[in-house]
């Protein structure tokens, strides 16, 4: 897997304080961008907090978010991970490349809490990058709990559906009136 890292340091480009920016042109990879950026144009720091969670639970668990709804376990990596982090099933998803060289459940644990806090819809409940810098260093930091990721709720896509019927599913319809 290669990261995409082009989504990283956006908030630079935006004039404004700390508090973030608003814009009208929303550019950036779906799947990495922050939720309050990709619906409403409002870009801080903390959107990349998001985009480095992002990547962080691919990293550590080998799956790519942008197609992680064809596996059919969740609709998004993300819910999927705060699933199972919640159960206390984190482990299932080990990356088995890092499993078969080096692993350590304690640190893959840390590293997916993190990675769950750097998601959290609202932004404000984000770190900033400088406390998850520390929180990926030091074992003895406390973390607070995260709450459910944003994007955990979706639609399943059925590919055997459609397959068997030998057509495939309108999910949009656009209606036109037009005057006689």
């Amino acid at each position: 897997m290669n990261p995409k890292i082009s989504d990283f340091g956006m908030a630079r480009i935006f004039a404004g304080n700390d508090a973030g920016a608003n814009t009208a042109t929303i550019v950036g990879t779906y799947g990495y961008m922050a939720p309050e950026y990709a619906m409403e144009g409002l870009y801080s720091t903390k959107s990349d907090v998001f985009s480095f969670g992002v990547i962080l639970l691919e990293m550590i668990t080998g799956e790519r978010n942008t197609t992680f709804h064809l596996s059919k376990r969740a609709p998004t990596l993300l819910a999927y991970a705060w699933q199972l982090w919640n159960e206390g099933k984190g482990q299932e998803l080990v990356d088995p490349l890092i499993k078969d060289s080096w692993w350590f459940p304690e640190e893959f644990n840390r590293y997916m809490h993190v990675g769950l806090l750097c998601v959290q819809e609202d932004a404000y409940d984000r770190p900033s990058m400088s406390s998850v810098v520390v929180m990926l260093k030091s074992e003895s930091t406390a973390l607070r709990n995260p709450d459910r990721p944003a994007f955990s709720v979706g639609r399943f896509t059925d590919q055997q559906v459609a397959s068997n019927c030998g057509c495939s599913i309108n999910g949009v319809t656009v209606s036109s009136i037009n005057p006689r």
